[in-house]
C-alpha cells in the first residue's frame, strides 16, 4: 500500500488531515517531534485519536533532521508528502525567529530533497494568510507577498520560494494552502478561540489586543482539512487560498458567540494591538472552488458552538491545559 507522509501530525490541523485521510482508507506516516511550544497534553490527546487506526504509523522526530527522515523514506512506499509541521505563533517568532527558519524553511527544504532523491511526485505545503499583510482585501493568490511582517509569516514566505524552486528544477507537483484563522475542537490553546473559551468558563480576564474590532476570515478545521486533502490532486504549482470566504469576522462578535454558548460573561483585559499582527483578513476561495471543488461548509455560528461544546465535553482534563 502507497503511504502519505503527514507530518506535524500531533498538531492542530494535521491530526485532523490524518484522521480523514486514515478513514478513507489511506495509508498515514505521521511525523511529530512533540515539541513544547504549548502543552503538550493536547498533542498526546489528538495523537491517542489516530493511533486507533490500523493503517496509522507514527514516528517521534523533527523535520529538521533529514538523516532521521531519510529512514522513513527508505523503508516506506511513499506517495505524496503534507508538510503541515511548523513552527507556529506571530508574535513568539519575534522572540526566537531562528528556530522558525530551521523548522520552517529548512525542514521543508530537508522534505523536499528527500521527494527528490526518492522520486516523490507530490507535494503539499501549509503556508500562512500572514503573508498577505499590507494586501488589498479579499486576498488573491496573485499578490505580491513580499513584505511579510513577522518572522513567522517570513519562514514561510521561504517555504514557499523552495517549493517553487524544486517544482521547476526537478518537477515536483505542489500545492500550496494558505489558511487563514484555523479554529475547532481541540484547537491550539494559544490561539485565541480556545483562550477565550477556557477565560470565559473560567472567570478569568480574557487578554484581548487592541479593541476588538479586528477581524479575521474563521475556517474551521474540518473544511480546512478537507481542503488539504483536495491539495493532493496533480495540479503542477499552484498557490491555493483556504478560507471561510465570508466578509472578515470581528473579534468581538466570536465573544459574543462564546459567551451565549457558555451562558457566562467575558471579563476583558485590554492590551494595546500588537505591532506584527493584521488588523484583518479575507480570502478570496475562488481559486479553491475552480481547481480544487472546495469550499468550506460549517458556519462560524456552528464552528463555535462545536467548539464550545467539545471544551465542555473534556473540561476535566483540559482545566490543567496551560495556556
Amino acid at each position: 500500500m502507497m503511504s502519505i507522509i503527514v507530518t506535524g501530525v500531533a498538531g492542530f490541523i494535521a491530526n485532523k488531515t490524518a484522521e480523514f485521510l486514515l478513514k478513507s482508507k489511506k495509508e498515514v506516516i505521521g511525523i511529530d517531534n512533540i515539541n513544547d511550544y504549548y502543552d503538550v497534553k493536547i498533542k498526546n490527546y489528538r495523537l491517542k485519536q489516530l493511533k486507533k487506526y490500523k493503517n496509522f504509523k507514527f514516528f517521534k522526530l523533527d523535520i529538521e533532521n533529514k538523516k532521521s527522515l531519510e529512514k522513513i523514506f527508505s523503508k516506506n512506499k511513499i506517495s505524496a508528502v503534507i508538510n503541515l509541521a511548523a513552527r507556529a505563533g506571530v508574535r513568539y517568532s519575534m522572540e526566537n525567529p531562528f528556530v522558525y527558519v530551521s523548522t520552517n524553511t529548512m525542514g521543508t527544504l530537508n522534505l523536499l530533497d528527500l521527494c527528490r532523491e526518492h522520486k516523490i511526485k507530490k507535494f503539499v505545503l501549509a503556508s500562512t494568510s500572514s503573508l498577505y499583510a499590507g494586501q488589498k482585501m479579499p486576498f488573491t493568490e496573485d499578490l505580491a507577498v513580499n513584505t511579510p511582517i513577522s518572522p513567522y509569516a517570513a519562514s514561510k514566505k521561504g517555504a514557499e520560494a523552495m517549493c517553487y524552486s524544486y517544482h521547476y528544477l526537478y518537477g515536483i507537483d505542489i500545492s500550496i494552502v494558505r489558511y487563514f484563522t484555523v479554529y475547532g475542537p481541540a484547537g491550539r490553546p494559544d490561539m485565541s478561540i480556545i483562550r477565550f473559551i477556557k477565560w470565559i468558563d473560567e472567570g478569568t480576564p480574557i487578554e484581548l489586543f487592541g479593541d476588538g474590532s479586528q477581524s479575521r476570515d474563521f475556517t474551521y478545521v474540518d473544511d480546512i482539512a478537507k481542503g488539504t486533502i483536495k491539495a493532493l490532486k496533480k495540479v503542477g504549482f499552484e498557490v491555493i487560498n483556504l478560507g471561510g470566504g465570508n466578509n472578515p469576522i470581528s473579534l468581538n462578535y466570536v465573544i459574543g458567540l462564546i459567551e451565549q454558548y457558555l451562558g457566562k460573561k467575558a471579563k476583558v483585559n485590554r492590551k494595546p494591538f500588537h505591532k506584527a499582527d493584521i488588523v484583518s483578513t479575507w480570502a478570496d476561495i475562488s481559486k479553491a472552488g475552480k481547481i480544487l471543488n472546495w469550499k468550506p461548509t460549517v458556519s462560524l455560528e456552528q464552528g463555535i458552538k462545536n467548539t464550545v461544546d467539545w471544551y465542555l465535553e473534556n473540561r476535566s482534563w483540559f482545566k490543567n491545559i496551560k495556556l
